[in-house]
Formats: C-alpha cells, structure tokens, sequence
C-alpha cells in the first residue's frame, strides 16, 4: 500500500454503552458508502453487522463485526476499515481487542440516556490503548433528547474535554438537522431518500445568535493548541480561517486533548454523512499513530516498527473466529510489511511457521478474497494450525513480540453436559472452539466432581454460549444452577521452616526453605505472587531459587480453603540449606509447594467474593422497593441522582452470589419500569458465617475459618 493510501486509511471503531445506537449507526455508514442498497435495522433483526443468529433475534451485538468500506471527502477517497463493538458489559473482551488494534474510535451516546456506565467502562479502555475519539450523539429525535447535556456529562463524568463542532436544529419530534459551527452552514437533510440527499444552507435566524456562540467557545477552546490562532483570535477571529480550524482541531484530537462533538439521528437517516467527514478529517491515520512498540524475544530488549511496507513485518492477531464455510478465520492488524496470500509467517508465542494459505476483506460475514494485507490495514487469514488472541505474527528473521491484551477473569460459571452421552465429544470439541475465539470464556473439569464449569463475564455471556453450542455444533446441553467464581486470600504473616527430604535407594532429594508468608504489600498493585529472595551467602544455590518461587506461583492455582485460586501472596525467602548430591531444582519446588499449603493454614485464610457495581434507573415511587432490596441482597448503596428524565439513578456495589435472576425481581418490584447495568468492579473478604456456607456447599475447609 502506497504512503498516500495509508494517508487515506481509517481504522476506527463504534464504542459506547448497550443501545446508544452503534450498530444502527454502522449499518448507516455501509448505506451512505454504497456497501449495502438497503438498511437493515437491529429491531427487525436484519442488521448487517449483527450477522449472528442470537444477535439478530435479541437486538444486540456480541461479536465485533469488521468491515470494509471507502467514503469521498474533500475530493478524496478514504478508505475506512470499521469495527462495530459490543455495548455489553459480558462483552468487554470484544471491545478490549477491537480497541488495541484501532486507530481512532466514535464515542456514541444516546440523546437522552447521556453517559452511562459501559460508556464509562470503553472511555477507560480508549484511554489505555490511547485511542483518539470523536463524540457523536445519537438519537436526537427521541423525546427528551438535549445534545448540552451530553456534554456536560462528558466533562463531569468522563473528565474529557468535548468541543462541539455543530448544534443541533431543533430536538425530539423537531429535529431537523445541525448547524455546522467550522463551515457556519445549516445542514438539513432529506426524509424522501433515506437521507442520502442533504442541503447545506443558511442557518435559521433564530439559531445565529446561539451558532455564534458556540463557534466562539469552539475557536476559544482550539486556539488553546495553536499558538498563531492564539494571536489572531485575540486580535481578529474573523480572519481565522476554516482550513486553520480544520489543522488545529485534528491536531488537538491525534493528541488526545480535545474531542470533537457531533450529533445526529442514525435511526432517522440524519446526521452520519458529517460525521463520516469528521472521522476522515480528525481522526488519525495508521501513519499519525507511533511506531508500535514490542519486544525482541532474543534479547529481551524492546524493538520498534514503523507503518511502513519496507520495514519487516509484524501483525497481531485480535481476533479468532468459526466460519461455517472456509473454517477459522483470523483477524489481524498488520503493523508494518505485509502478508501475503499462501506466504508463511512466524508466530513468536508458538515459534512455529504458519502458512497463509488465503486473505480475506472483510465485510460482516461475508468474505472478499485478497492477495495482500500491508502496513496500516486490518484483514482476516484461513490456514492457522495453532494461534490464539494476542498471537504476535511477524517475519521469522526479524521476530518481535507486540504487547498482547489483558482480559479480566471470568466471574460465574455453570456446570454442564451433554443431554445423552453420544454428544460428550461433540460438546468437547464445540467448548474448545469457542473458548479459543473468546478469551473470557473459559473450560475446565472439576477435580472433585468430574463435571465439565463452563466460566464467564456473566449470565448473557453463558447464555448465548449455550445457544451457539445448540445451534453451530448441535448439542444439547443440562446445565446446573450459576455459581460464583470466588478467590481466596490470607489475613495473616506467617513464618515457616520446611524440609523436604526423600531416601528411596540411590540419590536422595532435600530442600530446607524457611519463609515469610503473607498478604502482598499496600503498593503492590499487580496481583499474583510478589517474591522477594533475602538468601544470603549461598546457604541456597542461584538455580534453585526460581525453584522456589515456580512451586509457590504453581501452589497459588488452588487455594486450602476448597480449591478457589488465591488472588495475591507475599513470599519471601529468607534462608534455608541444601545437600550437594540429593539437591536439585525438583526438590526445592515441591518443598515449596508443601510450605504453601502449610503456612496458608496458618495464616488465616478467608474466602473473596466478586462484588458488582450496579446502576437501577428507576421512578421515583419505587426508589424505596428498589433499595430496599438492594439492602437484603447485602447491597451498599454508594449514591442516588435525579436524571434528566425525572427518574432516579441508584448506584451501588452488590455481591453477585445475590444478583442471579435480579433482572426478573427489578421488573417485578418496578412493574418493568425501571432498568439496571451491573459491571464487575473487585473481589472483597466474605463474612465468617457467608464463608462456611459457601465452603460446606463445596465441601471445603470449614475448620479453616476462624
């Protein structure tokens, strides 16, 4: 891919909480860019991009759909790869990834909703991978719209900086269109041709007044990031022209100082054609964006590539699905070089060759044959043996590891298995493929019990799990009731000898430890095991010490209380002793493994449970029913705030070994009208009592607990 085309290149995502109007908004930019000559819509479940059969039938999206398209702007045609995110909180995965691989995301919001809580959840992860963003406010047409209030929430509760570069014309029933405060035209567009047509016109009368001022709190707030419109919006605004405007507010956006606001109704065909153009004019392409960073597995030393065809090669896999008809498909973005159609590539994690054996454009489901994916552009590959999410694939003789994604641990699991017993290598294998595409969905059997816990982010999550199995691999499953993925923790430090020792004829094994173990300091934020070595002298040889710490990390899997992994473990190593023949690294792990499980039942071990933060909108009469739920639920409310609507917004942290079926119960106290979204926030200490219950249920430990 020439320079010039890279220039021309946008990777953006649509991001923003469970209906704000994503997918509705793609699919208006597939109509507008000529990719599809007729719109689909969620509600009728012919979304173009929602090609799952669950999403079209529940109205949501669930995997993030990639598609190709080009759109002319300034007498140019870009080309705009697009990925429609989940707003879902189960499908945080989803939007992890499709983030890390973008260039620039549209924040959508909805007119009347404002900023909700999962459009708290992808502003954070937009600021980890340093995603520019533009705003855009949807649904202006619906009763109780106001495009202000957006933005002031923006600011309170987002702590971003929005620039609204239009103004709606009128709101509710009455909107009409947006007066676009750069070019100080009013937009009006066409009901007659799906909003293909538009004028740009005078602004109505009654709107210059409020278009001047918002221009001026717009030129204001630009000129902030240009020191030469500093001088003349001091001077003369009136010679600043729109070109300068145009500079220093994508300047502004690539550096992530200032977003740019829009607004629209995707639904009502009005309003996607400006933001099309903004998106070419501010938001960056692959060439805007850093050498992406990585590390050269060889020396360990960091290494760099530029967007560039004629540097070596690197792409990141994002994205692993099941294709009905060409078999496993794998998304990638390629960073720098090029994949080729039936070339071989290096996958650094696996340190194996792959052959690519066919490259694929995608649009939603459907899949256009390529012979090359270059620098700057996203593409999908068949012909994979062995590749996960976060796979770095590169050129063999320059390998580089890029910073893969972190995903949070799945939160609840149910026990499941197939309906007869023929289907039990169908169910296997159907698990193994969608664990493979998703990265918080996890397999394992229960030691104790034989059974096949399937884990996840939520109810839905395992839900439509459960779904996808009966209908793409054709099994019928039982299931048991949910259950809580807990974790355990100790309250106490505790000091240890351990010895080893094994004679069986011949040579011998011992290892002698004597450790600290405790809960990690106050500033050690990682979680997992922090290991100090204080082994003076050589009482312990250097070799083994890895040992040591390999058997405690290992240990950490299974918690004494009843199996659960233990989230966090001081350890530190503070002498011991060794036998010059019967020593080996061996022998210092199992020591150390038996020292864990010995000292954890010392050191007051306790049970943690996954606690959510819930939001419940709801009327002001049934405030009292709500929270007094909540409180039995054993609930804390954290706060409550009127929104715009007249309804009340409670928030709280709730444990959610109480939340299952709270939607039902919320819809029963509420009569249907209130609504809630719950996120997963820590895991907190159980009480003494929750804690036997819980491990009597599971048969743990309970003399254990104090």
């Amino acid at each position: 891919m020439a320079k010039q085309d890279l220039l021309l290149t946008r990777n953006i995502g649509i991001m923003a909480h469970i209906d704000a109007g994503k997918t509705t908004t793609s699919e208006r930019i597939l109509f507008y860019t000529g990719l599809t000559h007729k719109i689909g819509e969620t509600h009728d479940g012919t979304a173009t991009m929602d090609w799952m059969a669950q999403e079209q039938e529940r109205g949501i999206t669930i995997t993030s759909a990639a598609t190709t398209t080009r759109w002319n702007y300034d007498n140019k045609t870009y080309k705009i790869n697009l990925i429609d995110t989940p707003g879902h909180v189960d499908f945080t995965a989803e939007v992890e990834r499709s983030l890390r691989v973008l260039d620039g995301a549209v924040a959508t919001y909805c007119a009347v909703g404002g900023v909700e809580p999962q459009s708290e959840t992808v502003w954070r992860q937009a600021d980890k991978y340093n995603v520019p963003r533009i705003g855009y406010v949807n649904k202006m047409d619906r009763s109780g719209a106001d495009f202000y209030e957006v933005v002031r929430q923006m600011k309170e509760v987002l702590g971003a900086n929005p620039c609204p570069i239009c103004i709606p014309i009128g709101a509710e029933e009455n909107f009409k269109g947006l007066v676009d405060l750069i070019k100080m035209k009013a937009i009006l567009w066409h009901d007659e041709t799906m909003g293909a047509d538009y004028d740009e016109e005078e602004i109505p009368a009654n709107l210059v007044d409020e278009a001047n001022e918002w221009r001026e709190k717009m030129l204001e707030k630009v000129a902030e990031y240009d020191d030469e419109l500093m001088e003349k919006f001091f001077d003369d605004p009136s010679t600043i022209t729109n070109e300068e405007v145009m500079r220093a507010l994508r300047a502004a956006t690539l550096k992530m100082d200032i977003v740019p606001m829009l607004c629209g109704s995707s639904f009502k065909n009005k309003g996607v054609q400006t933001l099309l153009d903004y998106v070419c004019a501010f938001l960056p392409s692959p060439l805007d964006t850093p050498a992406i960073e990585g590390i050269n597995p060889e020396t360990g030393e960091a290494d760099s590539r530029k967007p560039s065809e004629e540097e070596k090669t690197s792409a990141l896999a994002f994205k692993i699905a099941t294709d009905p008809y060409v078999g496993r498909l794998t998304f990638f973005r390629v960073y720098s070089g090029k994949v080729e159609a039936g070339s071989y590539i290096y996958n650094t994690r696996s340190a194996k060759k792959e052959r690519v054996s066919r490259l694929f454009q995608m649009h939603s489901n459907h899949q256009n044959p390529v012979e090359v994916i270059a620098a700057g552009d996203i593409g999908a590959g068949v012909g994979f043996k062995d590749i996960r999410t976060g796979d770095t694939l590169c050129d063999e003789t320059a390998p580089i590891i890029l910073e893969s994604m972190d995903f949070p641990d799945p939160v609840i699991g149910i026990a499941v298995e197939p309906k007869t017993q023929k289907d039990m290598e169908k169910l296997a294998n159907g698990l193994a493929k969608l664990a493979e595409e998703d990265p918080t969905f996890t397999v394992k059997t229960d030691e104790q019990s034989g059974q096949t816990v399937i884990s996840g982010m939520g109810e839905l999550h395992l839900d439509i799990i459960i779904d996808r199995l009966k209908r793409e691999f054709k099994v019928e499953c039982n299931q048991g009731k949910p259950q809580v993925n807990y974790k355990e923790t100790i309250t106490k430090t505790v000091n240890l000898r351990e010895v080893y020792k094994k004679q069986s004829g011949g040579r011998g094994k011992f290892a002698d430890i004597i450790v600290n173990v405790g809960p990690v300091d106050e500033d050690f934020k990682e979680g997992g095991l922090q290991f100090v070595n204080e082994v003076t002298g050589g009482n312990i040889p250097k070799e083994f010490i890895p040992a040591v710490q390999k058997g405690f990390q290992s240990a950490m899997k299974n918690g004494i209380l009843a199996g659960f992994p233990l989230d966090s473990l001081k350890v530190t190593l503070l002498d011991g002793s060794f036998h010059p023949v019967d020593s080996d690294q061996l022998s210092f792990e199992i020591c150390a493994i038996q020292a864990y499980k010995n000292a954890c039942a010392q050191a007051g071990p306790a049970l943690c449970e996954p606690m959510m933060k819930l939001e419940v909108v709801t009327p002001e009469e049934n405030m009292g029913d709500v929270i007094g739920d909540l409180n039995k639920r054993r609930g804390q409310v954290e706060g409550m705030e009127s929104s715009r609507s007249g309804a009340r917004i409670v928030k709280a942290t709730v444990p959610l070994a109480e939340m299952f079926g709270y939607v039902t119960a919320l819809r029963t106290i509420t009569s249907g009208r209130a609504t809630s979204s719950m996120t997963y926030d820590h895991h907190a200490q159980v009480s003494n009592s929750i804690a036997k219950a819980v491990l009597e249920e599971c048969k743990g430990r309970v003399d254990l607990i104090k």
